[in-house]
């Protein structure tokens, strides 16, 4: 969603995204002129008439699990975005008896919150060593 219009985000989807993403994105955009939904999360600058990139992960009901503002010169990261949306999904299905530690991707290791995890998650969760960051 944000402040383009309809037809900003047809071009946007024909000339840029289905160059990025095979098909295109594979949902609707929607169009928030005037920033009322911006303005209600926090997003919307009023003198610019514009909405500041942010995303919201809500749930199935109504609440906001997770969200990330940023400013348009830094990219974000689509592979995030998806494991954390895998991540929110299957500690939902499991009621809350699993988490995902840092880092955590499908197929790896879950933990079990408890009072026995408390200062012992380095014990569960070793994940791969990450190059470091210059």
């Amino acid at each position: 969603m944000s402040t383009d219009s309809q037809f900003t985000h047809k071009i946007w989807q024909e000339e840029e995204l289905s160059h990025m993403v095979d098909g295109g994105v594979p949902f609707p955009m929607l169009s928030d002129s005037g920033g009322r939904v911006g303005n209600v999360y926090g997003v919307y600058e009023e003198a610019a008439g514009v909405d500041i990139r942010g995303r919201f992960l809500i749930d199935p009901d109504g609440v906001i699990q997770a969200m990330e503002v940023m400013t348009p010169p830094v990219g974000r990261n689509v592979r995030e975005l998806l494991r954390q949306i895998m991540a929110f999904q299957l500690v939902r299905e499991s009621g809350g008896t699993k988490a995902t530690p840092a880092g955590w991707t499908p197929g790896q290791h879950v933990l079990t919150p408890g009072p026995d995890l408390v200062g012992k998650v380095w014990k569960e969760w070793k994940p791969k060593k990450e190059p470091a960051i210059a």
